[in-house]
């Protein structure tokens, strides 16, 4: 597996690098401090084409790889986590479109999904319950040629900015095979039929809004059903998730890298007993500590990503990569603090937003306890 970048992905990864150090670490404290959406910072992501990263070019996306994708979801995390969700259920939906779509599915929402008129958002988990999928009870039934969705769905991102909807609901029995993905466009005459709820209050991931999602005899157009044929929900949507895992995993790996950037250079400004704090072991040892880690996690993501872009199955990897990167940051963010020390536990310093803004990582796109489960059953599966 060649995971050499080669020159256009560099440059691209370079781009977003400059735009975060530019115009996305100066504003992102006071942002986040205001719980405030970031509008200027989002308008900047569309004219850079971010939101079309997943989308083919004959579709007027960019068509990047997976393993460019993941870099473009880490270098934006550095500067501010928050910035990175808005594309991460964005990239997802794309993924659907892209992958499991109908002719005129693609030719229809593909677009407008690269061009950011269409933002996209992930409509999966209930308030009953969270990783188990196939058992979810929000329903669709075929009434004449419209499907009606009737349920609610919980911890949704962009559920205020965002107006396409993956939407997984059972059609058919019991278990997995009885689940289906719609499509589901907020517009203005279903107001009243899917409307979100008050944003939640939340420990960090400030700025982009989550609120739970309600389908009320929600009608949709039977060329909403993703793919054209009901019962296939539950595989498209497990696909989407090692994306998702991936981008978390990278999201995961560019917050600490910022808590490792962020206390390397204070280490190297703040002296007791006469010398840098860099030069203790006990610092400089949490920072090697630190810094290996990333650079493991960083690559765990990219080998899932690399074959995410082979077409293979990559659940395992980038399960893997998640549990792993996300475990790494909530220890890396942690010994952020610990090495600012009492500055650290002050919003002065963007140290105590990464510590806030890790936890997601452990719970999003599948709990790490759950992850784990995955991970032994995949191994089983390979051995035999």
């Amino acid at each position: 597996m060649d995971l050499t970048l080669t020159a256009v992905q560099r440059d691209l990864i370079e781009a977003v690098r400059k735009f975060v150090d530019r115009e996305v670490r100066p504003a992102a404290r006071a942002l986040e401090h205001a719980d405030a959406y970031p509008t200027q910072l989002v308008s900047r992501m569309r004219e850079l084409g971010l939101f079309g990263m997943g989308v083919p070019v004959e579709h007027g996306g960019l068509g990047l790889d997976y393993v460019t994708y993941a870099h473009v979801f880490e270098e934006l995390s550095r500067g501010w986590m928050s910035l990175a969700g808005v594309l991460g259920t964005h990239g997802i939906v794309c993924y659907l479109v892209r992958t499991f779509g109908t002719a005129g599915q693609q030719a229809a929402l593909l677009p407008r999904l690269a061009s950011a008129e269409l933002r996209g958002g992930l409509a999966l988990t209930e308030p009953e319950g969270g990783s188990d999928v196939a058992n979810l009870r929000t329903s669709a039934r075929l009434d004449g040629a419209d499907w009606v969705l009737s349920g609610s769905k919980q911890f949704i991102t962009n559920t205020h900015e965002g107006n396409l909807f993956a939407t997984v609901a059972r059609t058919g029995g019991a278990g997995a095979s009885g689940l289906s993905t719609f499509l589901v466009e907020k517009t203005a005459d279903r107001a009243t039929t899917l409307h979100e709820g008050a944003p939640l209050k939340k420990l960090g991931y400030k700025g982009v809004k989550t609120s739970a999602l309600t389908f009320d005899a929600c009608r949709v157009p039977a060329a909403s059903l993703l793919g054209g044929e009901p019962g296939k929900g539950f595989q498209q949507v497990m696909s989407g998730l090692e994306v998702g895992r991936i981008n978390v995993a990278a999201r995961a790996v560019g917050v600490a890298r910022a808590a490792l950037e962020d206390s390397l250079a204070y280490a190297e400004e703040r002296v007791t007993f006469g010398k840098p704090i860099i030069e203790h072991q006990a610092v400089a040892h949490k920072l090697a500590d630190m810094a290996t880690d990333i650079e493991a996690a960083r690559w765990l993501y990219v080998a899932a990503a690399a074959k995410k872009d082979a077409g293979e199955r990559c659940d395992l990897e980038a399960s893997m990569a998640k549990l792993f990167a996300s475990t790494m940051c909530t220890r890396a963010t942690l010994e952020g603090i610990q090495i600012h020390g009492g500055y650290g536990y002050t919003d002065e310093y963007d140290v105590e937003r990464y510590y806030r803004d890790a936890p997601l990582f452990t719970v999003g796109e599948g709990s790490n306890e759950i992850l784990r489960t995955v991970i032994a059953k995949g191994l089983r599966r390979r051995a035999k």
